[in-house]
């Protein structure tokens, strides 16, 4: 049976919204984030975490006073047991936090139905192009390839699937043939730090009414 996606509660300047951020690596947009919630009050985050020592993001952690936690994957031959092992470990994190917002910002895994389940519509994403065109970890190239006039980025809330989940929302930026895929993961990375703040504004004032 279809989970109804469940939307965080609305929040006010009182009582914002608890956001946890994931991240594999430099966790671009989490400055922009961080920087955006010092004027944007009904949203705030309470932590940081990852699957990676290294992650660059995490230096973010130390620099806005965000508890982070590093959680790297489990010891394990069983490659589903050792996903569920590390996304338990996810989940209680969460919980202890009491997290009601999941942002995904470059965080590399992909989450199993189960966990998803238990977080459905409380868990977004971006993804740099205009889905459902150009779904997956190579949107710049194939837009390239593809010889498209446009792109953009998406924020959707995280499903079952892969870049299929609920559209929340989507800006364009135009694309011409001196494009490469630098130059145009430069147009929509500005794009992308300005609509994912947003988002987690309009999420937090209720601004969405969304079922299954």
């Amino acid at each position: 049976m279809e989970v109804e996606y469940i939307l965080p509660r609305i929040a006010s300047l009182a009582n914002p919204l608890r956001v946890a951020v994931l991240i594999s690596g430099t966790g671009a947009g989490l400055n922009s984030l961080l920087e955006h919630q010092k004027t944007s009050r009904t949203h705030s985050t309470k932590l940081i975490l990852s699957n990676n020592n290294d992650a660059y993001g995490l230096i973010y952690g130390n620099k806005y006073n965000i508890k982070c936690k590093v959680i790297p994957l489990p010891h394990s031959s069983n490659k589903d047991l050792q996903r569920t092992m590390h996304e338990d470990l996810i989940n209680q994190e969460l919980i202890n936090s009491n997290i009601e917002l999941i942002v995904l910002n470059g965080y590399m895994r992909i989450l199993t139905p189960s966990f998803v389940s238990k977080w459905k519509g409380r868990i977004i994403n971006i993804h740099p192009s205009l889905l459902p065109k150009f779904p997956g970890a190579h949107a710049h190239r194939d837009v390239i390839k593809a010889k498209v006039s446009e792109s953009g980025c998406t924020v959707h809330l995280v499903d079952d699937g892969v870049d299929t989940g609920y559209i929340l929302a989507q800006e364009k930026v135009s694309v011409n043939s001196l494009d490469n895929i630098k130059s145009l993961q430069e147009k929509i990375k500005k794009v992308e730090h300005r609509l994912y703040p947003k988002v987690i504004d309009d999420i937090s004032i209720g601004k969405y009414h969304i079922k299954s």
